[in-house]
Formats: structure tokens, sequence, C-alpha cells
């Protein structure tokens, strides 16, 4: 089982590093490619056809403005797709987000924070999860992981005061 991170350009690398990090943290094998729905559709709808074969179950997608790659994505298979809504714009990525969360009745895009793909890297790893123990008990440790790290810190500052 895999995760296909795809984004409409290479500039955005920078911000969807962070599903690549989520994704390595858990050990899912993953690919990553440039695509865009709006220059290489065509490209798009191959890459996102094949992708069973391929081993792929989950699509993270990232792009800016308005551009909507992950509906395009989501229009041509029956996998989850993860869209990540990118800053950069004039609008601060707002747009993004809009494209992105609007989609068609069913047509779904799970929808993350503006420029959250580490989170969308997590869902993935959820959406696996499902079907795979030894990753749900990854997942189970990485959420124990967090509340400890919380416990510690209220101790810490406990003892601060």
């Amino acid at each position: 089982m895999s995760v296909s991170i795809l984004m409409g350009s290479a500039s955005d690398l920078t911000k969807m590093e962070g599903a690549v990090t989520a994704l390595k943290e858990f050990e899912v094998p993953y690919e990553i490619a440039v695509m865009s729905a709006h220059r290489t559709p065509d490209v798009v709808q191959a890459h996102v056809k094949t992708a069973p074969e391929r081993g792929i179950r989950v699509f993270i997608c990232g792009a800016g403005m308005a551009a909507h790659l992950a509906g395009a994505v989501s229009a041509h298979t029956h996998l989850p797709v993860i869209g990540v809504p990118l800053s950069g714009s004039a609008l601060g990525g707002m747009d993004a987000l809009y494209a992105t969360v609007q989609m068609p009745k069913g047509v779904p895009v799970a929808t993350v924070a503006i420029d959250g793909a580490y989170n969308a890297g997590v869902l993935a790893v959820q959406m696996l999860a499902t079907a795979d123990a030894g990753l749900a008990e990854k997942l189970v440790q990485y959420k124990k992981s967090m509340q400890d790290a919380i416990a510690a810190a209220n101790q810490k500052l406990r003892e601060q005061i």
C-alpha cells in the first residue's frame, strides 16, 4: 500500500514536504510528482487511472490559488483524495481552501488546513491503517507520544511556578 503525493508546481515542494515527513515517520511508501490539473490534464488522468496498478491507495494533492488538482484527481478515481490548499496567492491561500473544500456531491476531497501537508500525511496513514493492524498500532503509539509530551510540558510548567 502506498500514497501518491501530487503538486501543481515544483515550487510547492517546500509546502508539501510535511506529507513526506509524516509518511516517512510511519514508514509508508509513497511516490511524489508534479503535474497540473490545468496545464497537463491528460498526464493527471493517466497517472490517476494507473494508480491502483502501482499499489496506490490514497492521494495527497497540493495546489495553490484556485487551481484544483485534488478535484481533478477525485474526478478520476474511487480512491480517497486529500487536498492541501497552499498559500502564496494574494488571498493567502483562502482561494485554494475554497477551491479544495467546495466539491460537488459525489466527488469528495478530504481537506486539511492551508499548508497542512503534515496532517494530510497523518490522515493518509489513518486511512491506510483501517486495513493494516501494524500501522494502526503505530498510530496508537504516535498519539500516546503526543499525550506524553503534553504531560511532560505540564509537569515542567508546574515545577517552574
